[in-house]
This record gives structure tokens, C-alpha cells and sequence, in this order.
């Protein structure tokens, strides 16, 4: 049986925004003690079928607590828009209390985290409470090309809570969870499409930062150049609430602070603006929209297109990006991704207060002899053994660098800055590699279903363009309202 969702005074909890919760707590119609047992409740009863949580955290409901005290202590004060809501972070973001952070590996259950990472210590100054870790691919699906999205080997395999098949992934759990209501909001990480596909695949609003916008400081790694850290939520209010209290500068992350330009002042929701599309310059890379004609596909993104322009954006329509093929065929990221890998890793596990592991050797080490417990002869372990071998700094990694850096200039910024656009707009999460490689943001919101199926539709802009992207998306949602929770109370 599912809990009850609304409480005695007649609040409906599930769906509910940040900004619900924040008056109904003002109004004393829930306590923050109410909204973590309701969503403990939830994932107890959801949990074994999902699974997409890891572990909840012993001490949400003290935390919970505490929040309410502080409204009664205070019953007039001003307090941060994320006091007293529940978050659940992906197992890749570290926290130092009573969670485990192992990016889903049995190989780090134990280890001990010198501190919480960056984007963990502006939740708690917030006032937010961790509710727990989310699954995910396991070590952010740079183990293994074979094992499936959503797998690892503590949670197992996580499911769409729409169609109990492919939930994407890395960021599986942190999706899941918000989708199912098992949770408010959540945090998720990208290296290349880790936060868009899995927001897309469950019905979520899914934000990728411009990279160092948010500290990756105390995330277990794959690459500092790529790797970002941003909101997954139900609504673009959520997600641009959550992103205004993770981004600014953190001495442990040194990108922070060249990226600290970007941040506005006043923060991303006054970007939540309904006639933000108007006057807006939007790209439509054709190439991207390859349905054939008149399939479901097709009309769903004519219509969207439409909508677009109804509410007063300019579409600059049949663009080309000229150096796409080459984009996804060349190796250069992969190449830089195998040689960083190892580096930031062995960095991270390095800076450990105690871990059974201390770099990638140990950790393909451990896998081979723990091997039926992290399902190595199904699943292997083909990324980490290429990492392994690679050298660190020198002439392959300077090459890739430079290979990704003119396919970023030659292609994305020339196309955004000869046509002078503001986003570029794009079916799914098929621009990922593009934002990956350039370090650029994006922002998925609902788009549809297909036979129950959901998917998204994506918003990229240039590093540093998130309030655009939030006007853009906003307006988008508030005159489609798409989302819809998924069907598991059948």
C-alpha cells in the first residue's frame, strides 16, 4: 500500500513544488518531520520494485526536527527557499555523516570522506536535509560499455517508474526517485548526458551546468573538465531553486572561480518568467529531428516548434552544425576521458580519510576478486582496464584537448554565434556530446509520451547562458504542462 498523500489538514503531498511545501509549512498545514516520513514511507513501499535509492539517511528525521524548531523559534523569519525539504543526492556526491558515498561499488563501502562535498555544504546551510544517496550506473558507467543503464552492483538494477525498463543513466536513481515522488528533489551528476537522458526518460526537469557553475569538489570523479553537478526535479521552479543554492565559487574546486562570472545576482528564479521565450533567437539543427514524416514523433515536435514561436520566439529553422559528423565520430573524447579518469581518480581515492581502495588499480583489483559480488564475468570491467594503462599528462591527452576544443569552436559556437542565438532546441538528450565536450549548460523538460513511453526536449546555450535557458524552458512548461506522475499506484 502507498501512503496516504495528503495530510490531515488537506495538503497534497505528492507533486508538490518547493514553493507548495514552503506555504503549506508556513501555514502549519506540514511539518518538515511529516514530508520525510511521508517520502521514508514512499520509498519503503516503492523502493524494492524502482530501486532508486541506495540508502536513507538515519538522521533526515533529527534533521527535520531541527528545521521545525527553527520555524517555531522564528515564526516570522525569513528562511532559505530549501529549509526543511528533502533531497536526495546521487551516490557519487560525497557527504560526511552516517551515508555511504561508493558511486554504487562495493569497493568503497566503508571509506571515510575528509568533508562534504562543495555542493552538500550549501544544502546544509540552507537548511536542506538529506534524506539519503540515489542509485546510479555504476562509477557513473565508466566500469564497464557492457553493463546496462541504471545497474550497480549495491542497488542493483533501477527501473522507469513508467515503463519499469530503461531508466538511462548515470544520474538513474536521481530521476527515478523525483519522478516516483520519493522525494522532492534531487542532485545528479554529468559527464555526457548523465543528467539529460535520465530527465528525459522519466518526465523530469533535468538542469546540466556550465562546468565549474557548481563545485565538483568531494565527487567521485571521471573528469574535472566535463564532469558538472546540477538539479533533477519535477518543475523548472524546483530545479532553478536547487541550482541557485549549489552554484558559487569553492576554494576545492578552482574551476568555481573563473565560472563564478556566470552566476547572476539575485539568483536563477527570477529567470522563472512566463513570456520568457519572447524575442528569444532559437537554432533548429534539422539533422537532430529525423523522424519521417508524419510519424507521432514528427508532429509532437512540429507542435512543440509552434508553441515555441506562439509565444514569441524567433526559430531560426534548418541550421547545420558543419563539423558534425566529425564530431561523433572522432575518438578525442574518449581518449581524454580514459587518461583523465584514472588521474582524478586516484586523486580522489588519494584524498580519503580511509578506503579499502587508494586508486583504479585496487579498485580493478578488488572487482576481480569480489568478482560474483560486483557481477564481473556479465558485466566486466573494459573502461577501467583501458584507464589503467594510460600515462597520465603528455602529447595523446594535449592532442584530444585540442581536437575537442576546435570541434567545439568550429562547430557549436560558430553555429550560436553566426546566427545569433540565444539556445539551440533539440528532441531528447541527442545534443549531450555536443554540451559535454565544450563544457556547455542545458536544460530537459517534459516533452511527451509515446505509448506511456516519456521523453524530453532539450535546451543548449553557450558556457554561462543558464538564465536564458531558465526563461526558455519555463515558458515552455507553464504553457504546455506535459508532466504527468507515472502510473505506480496501479
Amino acid at each position: 500500500m502507498l501512503p496516504t498523500t495528503s495530510t490531515e489538514q488537506g495538503f497534497s503531498i505528492e507533486e508538490a513544488t518547493v514553493h507548495d511545501l514552503q506555504l503549506a509549512f508556513q501555514r502549519n498545514q506540514l511539518s518538515s518531520k511529516e514530508l520525510v516520513e511521508f517520502y521514508l514511507e514512499r520509498i519503503q513501499t516503492l523502493n524494492t520494485d524502482l530501486k532508486a535509492v541506495l540508502e536513507v539517511n538515519p538522521d533526515a528525521i533529527a534533521q527535520a526536527n531541527i528545521a521545525g524548531q527553527e520555524r517555531k523559534d522564528k515564526p516570522h523569519g525569513s528562511f532559505s527557499a530549501l529549509h526543511g525539504i528533502p533531497i536526495l543526492l546521487k551516490d557519487n556526491i560525497a557527504t560526511k555523516d552516517k551515508l555511504n558515498t561508493t558511486a554504487g561499488s562495493y569497493a568503497l563501502l566503508g571509506s571515510v570522506v575528509p568533508r562534504d562535498a562543495g555542493v552538500v555544504t550549501r544544502l546544509r546551510k540552507a537548511g536542506a536535509i538529506i534524506l539519503g544517496k540515489a542509485t546510479l550506473s555504476e562509477w557513473s558507467n565508466f566500469r564497464s560499455n557492457n553493463a546496462p543503464s541504471g545497474w550497480c552492483a549495491r542497488g542493483g538494477q533501477g527501473k522507469n517508474p513508467y515503463t519499469k525498463g530503461d531508466p538511462c543513466g548515470s544520474s538513474s536513481g536521481s530521476a527515478i526517485s523525483v519522478a516516483a515522488n520519493m522525494v522532492t528533489v534531487s542532485l545528479g551528476t554529468e559527464t555526457n548526458g548523465s543528467i539529460l537522458c535520465p530527465s528525459g526518460y522519466n518526465s523530469v526537469v533535468g538542469i546540466k551546468p556550465t562546468v565549474g557553475l557548481t563545485s565538483r569538489a568531494g565527487v567521485i570523479p571521471i573528469s574535472p573538465r566535463q564532469d558538472t553537478v546540477g538539479p533533477i526535479c519535477r518543475t523548472v521552479s524546483d530545479a532553478a531553486c536547487v541550482l541557485e543554492t549549489i552554484v558559487g565559487i569553492d576554494i576545492n574546486d578552482e574551476a568555481t572561480i573563473e565560472a563564478s562570472k556566470y552566476v547572476p545576482e539575485g539568483g536563477y528564479s527570477q529567470f522563472l518568467r512566463e513570456d520568457g521565450l519572447s524575442g528569444k533567437r532559437l537554432g533548429v539543427v534539422r539533422s537532430y529531428y529525423n523522424f519521417g514524416n508524419g510519424t507521432f514523433m514528427h508532429k509532437t515536435f512540429q507542435l512543440h516548434l509552434e508553441t515555441l514561436r506562439q509565444r514569441g520566439a524567433l526559430l531560426v529553422d534548418n541550421l547545420k552544425i558543419d563539423n558534425i559528423v566529425e564530431i561523433n565520430m572522432d575518438q578525442s573524447e574518449d581518449i581524454a576521458l580514459e587518461i583523465e579518469f584514472k588521474l582524478a581518480l586516484n586523486a580522489y581515492l588519494n584524498d580519503l580519510v580511509a578506503s579499502p581502495v587508494r586508486s583504479l588499480a585496487d579498485v580493478i583489483e578488488y572487482n576481480k576478486n569480489h568478482s560474483e559480488q560486483e557481477n564481473l564475468d556479465e558485466y566486466d570491467q573494459d573502461l577501467m582496464l583501458e584507464s589503467e594503462t594510460t600515462n597520465g599528462f603528455g602529447e595523446t591527452l594535449n592532442q584530444a584537448l585540442l581536437n575537442l576544443k576546435k570541434l567545439s569552436q568550429d562547430g557549436f559556437e560558430k553555429l550560436m554565434i553566426a546566427n545569433k542565438l540565444d539556445a539551440v532546441v533539440i528532441p531528447f538528450s541527442r545534443f549531450s556530446k555536443v554540451l559535454a565536450i565544450g563544457g556547455y549548460p542545458g536544460i530537459i523538460v517534459p516533452a511527451g509520451y509515446e505509448e506511456g513511453v516519456p521523453f524530453g526536449i532539450c535546451f543548449g546555450g553557450m558556457k554561462g547562458s543558464e538564465p536564458k535557458l531558465i526563461e526558455i524552458a519555463y515558458s515552455f512548461e507553464q504553457s504546455t504542462k506535459i508532466r504527468k506522475p507515472p502510473p505506480i499506484h496501479k
